[in-house]
């Protein structure tokens, strides 16, 4: 059954499960499990920083992150969509005690570089302080502009605040930048961290591993973070079970990644012809530009519950919400979904009919 709900519904392949079976173990929590490091090191060295943090989450993660660089009653500026905002169960409010300062976020998923230098509040005990700034790459599938993310950073700086990225699907915006610009997703992705004083990037989302999230740092961040993962209940024993799957990914999953982005644009063509030429689709249905593994689609409301039902009934799996009087559908095409799944999705809405 074609599974387009998310890139973390993946299963581990062959290689990554023996790489699994095979992986040395020992206690993390006491430091000694030479998977563990393995990954930490790895991940450390091919993204620029000087060290790493293996955590169950990439909620986890971020939250660590946010921990490290705020103190209680300290201000982060987000994204009025960002992950560590709206999606992560408001955990740096209710378990970090860190004032969120929403901006809004804008269509092609930047924050207005002026909207962010509003909101850092002036050295005044009535406003929190300001202390950071977070971006998220991507976003909702977009990719952030390098441009922009300079920018960003340059002004975060020149204001004192450090800077966090959400990169829990960074090796999807490296391989779109990697695309554009003929070179390599592993530099493209350090040239993104470079930017950032830290980073969290997902290793069960595109990369296809079954658990596990990394933050990147510097030494002392990242040694005040083992501590924080342990306050938060993340600390894990034989963890390099789970290690070694996400070590199988960055090492043999990263370049993959463009063929999912492929997958889409097939995927993104058929639905576009359909909204069309299809007729009971056309007029009804809106494709959204896609820059990496995430589609957008709107479908009229005259016609999606009777589309939605009959996309489920053909054993195609896409997640749905209303949005602005319409139903939005998201596909994401990930490891596990092959050129005959796109096909086959793209049978069964040419199929539709009204019963």
């Amino acid at each position: 059954m074609p599974d387009f709900r998310s890139d973390t519904v993946t299963q581990p392949t062959a290689a990554m499960r023996a790489a699994m079976q095979a992986a040395p173990l020992g206690d993390d929590v006491f430091g000694d499990d030479p998977s563990v490091n393995a990954l930490q090191d790895h991940a450390a060295q091919l993204l620029g920083f000087e060290a790493a943090l293996f955590a169950p989450t990439g909620t986890q993660t971020n939250l660590i992150a946010l921990m490290g660089h705020c103190q209680r009653g300290d201000e982060a500026i987000v994204g009025q969509s960002w992950h560590t905002y709206r999606w992560e169960g408001g955990g740096m409010a209710v378990l970090g005690s860190i004032q969120p300062q929403p901006v809004e976020t804008q269509a092609d998923g930047t924050l207005r570089l002026a909207d962010i230098a509003a909101a850092i509040k002036p050295d005044d005990p009535h406003f929190a302080r300001t202390r950071l700034v977070v971006l998220e790459n991507t976003t909702g599938g977009q990719v952030l502009p390098p441009p922009y993310i300079a920018e960003v950073a340059q002004l975060a700086r020149a204001r004192g605040l450090s800077t966090h990225l959400d990169g829990a699907r960074l090796f999807n915006a490296a391989t779109a930048n990697a695309a554009a610009n003929g070179s390599d997703v592993y530099a493209e992705a350090r040239a993104i961290c470079a930017h950032f004083d830290t980073a969290s990037v997902c290793l069960s989302k595109g990369l296809g591993a079954p658990v596990g999230s990394l933050l990147l740092g510097t030494r002392d961040f990242i040694r005040q973070a083992r501590r924080t993962r342990k306050i938060l209940g993340g600390a894990m024993r034989q963890a390099g079970l789970l290690a070694a799957a996400g070590q199988h990914a960055l090492q043999h999953h990263v370049r993959r990644l463009a063929d999912d982005h492929a997958l889409l644009h097939e995927l993104a063509q058929g639905l576009q012809q359909a909204a069309h030429t299809h007729p009971l689709l056309a007029g009804r249905l809106v494709v959204h530009p896609a820059q990496t593994n995430i589609l957008f689609t709107d479908v009229d409301a005259a016609v999606a519950p009777q589309f939605t039902a009959w996309m489920a009934q053909g054993g195609v799996r896409v997640t749905s919400g209303a949005h602005g009087g319409q139903t939005r559908l998201r596909w994401v095409t990930h490891l596990d979904v092959g050129a005959a799944d796109v096909a086959q999705a793209l049978a069964r809405v040419q199929a539709f009919a009204l019963a």
